[in-house]
């Protein structure tokens, strides 16, 4: 919305006026307002929440996206939807492309590859975007936990053999609008509709993302107790309920190709963000 609002006549939906989980409200919510373009970022991203809860996470990351895609198909409006790297069973060592088999080894994943399919059989101008290990300002994730860690604790660790690609919601905001165009969309088929992965460039474990962040935190002069994080594996985490992917990293070479130009590195996007939200 802070992205948006001053270029495009943009309505925003949160939480407390919509619940994704109630078809009904869905509907009414959506169908008294005039619109060509819906973008959904909602989604139940708890993984082991979903894998306790699998009606919630079916009803929230597939039934809901499926109610929307038949609003936009009257409306004749584009649906731009956005999933997740979680959907692959991590399997592979090098970075997943969009024809990639998706075999999701969680409900949570299972769910959200309901949900493209859902979104995709309701007309051929949508559009599914996956990305993967989000962050940014007004909700906490990951690097914003860590941090929190570091600047209570000396000694702090993270997983170093899980890989994936962090990525700034900014970057995903801005590079969004490239794909708007509701008119092309609807006369047809085109590269720019199916499945689109985008990701900020390179790859790297927790461990990696969490070093480099404690590191851009020192040389902006954040106070933190821990200088370095610690290594602990995978198969560590006795707590966690649902099954992860090792290795989701996602391939941009698709979004390169239609656009001309290839994302940022996670280690810049990181630093910006602890230069512009991360306090002293």
């Amino acid at each position: 919305m802070r992205e948006y609002r001053d270029k495009f006549n943009v309505t925003g939906l949160s939480h407390a006026q919509i619940d994704l989980a109630d078809f009904d409200e869905v509907e009414q919510m959506l169908s008294r307002i005039d619109f060509d373009l819906l973008i959904n970022c909602a989604a139940l991203t708890n993984v082991d929440l979903c894998e306790e809860q699998p009606d919630q996470a079916f009803q929230v990351n597939a039934g809901a996206p499926d109610v929307m895609a038949e609003i936009c198909a009257g409306k004749n409006a584009r649906l731009i939807h956005f999933s997740t790297d979680y959907v692959f069973n991590g399997k592979k060592r090098e970075p997943y492309v969009e024809e990639d088999e998706a075999m999701p080894i969680s409900v949570y994943g299972q769910s959200k590859r309901e949900g493209e399919e859902n979104v995709l059989a309701a007309g051929d101008g949508n559009l599914v975007v996956r990305v993967s290990w989000v962050f940014g300002p007004e909700r906490p994730s990951f690097i914003d936990n860590i941090l929190e860690r570091a600047r209570e604790n000396e000694s702090i660790d993270a997983i170093a053999d899980k890989f994936s690609t962090p990525t700034y919601t900014r970057d995903i905001a801005q590079m969004l609008p490239r794909f708007f165009d509701v008119g092309a969309s609807r006369t047809g088929s085109s590269e720019a509709d199916g499945i689109l992965h985008f990701a900020s460039a390179g790859e790297c474990s927790w461990q990696e993302y969490a070093q480099h962040a404690l590191d851009c935190c020192h040389q902006a002069g954040v106070p933190l107790k821990a200088r370095t994080v610690g290594a602990i594996k995978l198969s560590d985490m006795k707590n966690w309920v649902a099954r992860r992917p090792a290795y989701s990293v996602l391939s941009t070479a698709k979004y390169a190709q239609l656009t001309g130009e290839s994302p940022r590195s996670w280690r810049d996007a990181v630093a910006d963000y602890v230069r512009d939200y991360i306090r002293i």
